[in-house]
């Protein structure tokens, strides 16, 4: 017969020393130790593993966790915890080998981002009709600093400053927006498959474009078509959210599908207006609806930059925010997240970042849905790293797609948004069949 473990630890071994050593027992503690075998019998774990020594705080009784408590309030478990003497759980260790692995990871990561766009930068300055080296590119930015350098000839000057600066200032600004607003919008939605164009903002920003172009409004200058996208953009994801609250919440299937009837009736109005427009004005509205950087100018620069900087410094410091709404909305309520607040300020940042950059560049999709999806596989779902990395990615991206846009093609241009499409859409098929083969379906 298997003693209990208490028994067995107070037994005095063979011989006469030790038989004194047996403290009595009660008839009651009889009657529990007759009922031991059958007690112990059932369990089989005792006897095929060795068991743990006891811990110093560790009781030989009846436990701390079966201290009388409250139902539902854990105060028996709370209890317990001080005397359990367990070891260290092994798992710890690694985990935190893990967390450490992982923030050098994200270290690498942003410098290999950074240091890729430095160069790319460099490299698409000087890279085009009329093709400047890159050590003249760094001697005139010296120049205009005041470093030394020297500056180019008057041509090179003009094309330089003129026509491709703003041009990769621009393309790095709008990356940074669409990524950044991407890593949001997924994170708000708790979607991966998520991006700003999901609560209309894109259709709403283009349907303002049209409207200017199709209506030959010009109350803003040269200014009229980018202003009236950045309001309609604006207007629209109001709009979104607004028809999607229902008793002072707005839920996020709601959300989607409110968008979803919201680019539906913008693509209508954008219809309508190419119905009654002339042919130079269809003309116009196709061009601007498939995106490009080609009238890149630095007060377009300047009118983006407030919108791009505000939102990129803002969205960081709602990482910790994400990642706890990414548990659920009732737990992170339950650790003092107003999840209803957060949406909100998220999706006005959403909509500055996106309706900015729509407004200087057209539509240009699959930034916000590709970036953040590429670093989430490259560093984990964190969104301390993946907030600003989707913003330095995309900046790297669009570089990228602008100098392949007026390259590949030369002497024409390719639309920006086409190519960015073209890559983005057998991106998006695999990552839909990735993600119904990991979860075995939808259903």
């Amino acid at each position: 017969m298997t003693l209990p473990y208490d028994a067995e630890a107070t037994a005095a071994p063979n011989g006469p020393a030790g038989a004194g050593c047996v403290p009595k027992r009660s008839p009651q503690g009889a009657e529990r130790t007759a009922a031991a075998p059958s007690d112990t019998g059932s369990r089989s774990a005792p006897e095929e593993t060795p068991r743990r020594a006891p811990g110093p705080t560790e009781a030989t009784g009846p436990t701390e966790a079966t201290a009388p408590g409250r139902a539902g309030t854990g105060q028996g478990t709370a209890a317990a915890a001080p005397g359990t003497g367990t070891a260290p759980d092994p798992a710890e260790p690694a985990a935190g080998g893990r967390g450490g692995r992982r923030g050098r990871k994200a270290l690498l990561l942003t410098i290999a981002l950074v240091a890729t766009l430095l160069l790319l930068a460099l490299f698409s300055a000087g890279t085009g009709a009329y093709r400047i080296p890159t050590a003249d590119v760094l001697a005139s930015a010296q120049h205009r600093l005041g470093l030394g350098g020297a500056p180019l000839d008057r041509v090179g000057e003009s094309v330089l400053w003129n026509v491709r600066l703003p041009r990769v200032v621009l393309a790095l600004l709008v990356g940074a927006s669409l990524g950044c607003a991407g890593a949001l919008m997924q994170g708000v939605f708790g979607n991966p498959l998520a991006e700003p164009g999901v609560i209309g903002i894109s259709a709403g920003a283009a349907v303002g474009a049209v409207a200017a172009i199709g209506l030959g409004l010009s109350f803003f200058g040269n200014w009229t078509i980018t202003v009236c996208a950045f309001v309609a953009g604006l207007i629209t994801v109001s709009s979104v959210y607004l028809l999607s609250r229902n008793g002072g919440k707005t839920e996020v299937v709601t959300l989607i599908l409110t968008g979803i009837a919201v680019n539906a009736f913008a693509g209508a109005l954008i219809g309508l207006f190419v119905f009654f427009a002339d042919s130079g004005q269809v003309n116009q509205i196709t061009f601007w609806q498939l995106g490009s950087l080609a009238q890149a100018t630095w007060p377009k620069v300047l009118a983006v930059l407030p919108c791009a900087v505000a939102g990129l410094l803002v969205a960081p410091f709602y990482a910790r925010r994400l990642d706890l709404l990414s548990l659920g909305e009732r737990p992170a309520r339950h650790l003092g997240i107003d999840v209803e607040r957060l949406r909100l300020a998220l999706i006005l940042v959403v909509a500055l970042l996106t309706a900015a950059a729509v407004a200087v560049a057209g539509v240009i999709t699959f930034i916000g849905l590709l970036v953040p999806h590429l670093l989430r596989m490259a560093n984990g779902p964190g969104h301390r790293f993946l907030v600003p990395g989707s913003a330095l990615a995309g900046a790297v991206v669009l570089v990228a797609g602008d100098l392949a846009a007026r390259t590949l093609a030369q002497p024409a241009e390719l639309p920006l948004g086409v190519l960015t499409a073209l890559i983005g859409s057998p991106f998006f098929f695999w990552l839909l069949r990735r993600t119904r083969r990991k979860q075995g379906g939808w259903a």
